[in-house]
């Protein structure tokens, strides 16, 4: 019984712990543009609890324990700050640009504080290069257009290139790469009845709620001081009926 308590008060910890890496985390980035914050995910087993001497599902027994699951990242839209500059672009649907790195490696974001390299292309600062339907994007100057369709125009109106756009549904897993950089690898086709805009002179910002943030750490940490005061009276406990077995 005493170890079955050291078990649920330790994992218990472990679990606070992991929640609280991801909110540390979350409150860092708040002001990382394109942001995604990320979600522990727990699960209990008490209804799907795997004897493995038997390697079979049951449902009997009493024996209840929370465990994590998996990180998740959170793809919810989040909102735009307008600046007015040419290279800042926000995207009001469920696309994501692309960009490449020097290595060849693709990655989809959010992140649209854009820039021209020293050779003229359009690039997420060290990230990479930006993608259109022609390929890396050069553009040369900061005089162009770019309109909701992501149809990049010079002053005549002359297309230069269309942004390369992802779709990634809001409920899609993704494997995060850095802070604002990700690798989605389902379906990419635009579905039936998905619209979005391209805005040229805004950015988005991270999807972090920092006073919702702050709050859950709160009680994160709470949680775990709770635990950690359970775990020093079993052990106080078990030193006790230790101690006791000597006579």
């Amino acid at each position: 019984m005493f170890m079955r308590g050291f078990y649920n008060a330790t994992q218990a910890m472990i679990v606070k712990q992991r929640e609280l890496d991801a909110v540390s985390n979350n409150i860092a980035n708040i002001n990382t543009s394109g942001y995604r914050k990320d979600e522990v995910v727990l699960n209990t087993f008490m209804e799907e609890l795997i004897w493995v001497q038997r390697r079979r599902a049951t449902h009997e027994g009493t024996f209840r324990q929370t465990y994590v699951d998996i990180s998740r990242t959170n793809l919810e839209q989040s909102n735009f700050d307008f600046t007015g500059s040419r290279f800042d672009m926000a995207i009001w649907g469920n696309m994501y640009f692309n960009v490449t790195d020097r290595y060849g490696n693709t990655f989809q974001t959010r992140a649209g504080q854009f820039e021209l390299d020293d050779l003229g292309y359009l690039c997420l600062n060290k990230a990479g290069r930006v993608q259109g339907a022609n390929g890396d994007i050069y553009i040369g100057n900061d005089d162009f257009i770019v309109n909701a369709d992501g149809v990049i125009m010079n002053p005549d109106e002359e297309v230069i290139d269309t942004l390369l756009l992802t779709y990634i549904p809001p409920d899609a897993d993704v494997a995060k790469i850095g802070d604002n950089l990700f690798r989605y690898d389902g379906e990419e086709g635009l579905p039936e009845g998905e619209t979005f805009d391209v805005i040229q002179g805004a950015f988005e910002k991270s999807n972090v709620d920092g006073n919702k943030e702050i709050s859950k750490a709160m009680e994160i940490q709470r949680m775990f001081e709770a635990n950690s005061a359970i775990l020093k009276h079993f052990d106080t406990i078990n030193t006790k009926t230790a101690s006791m077995a000597k006579y």
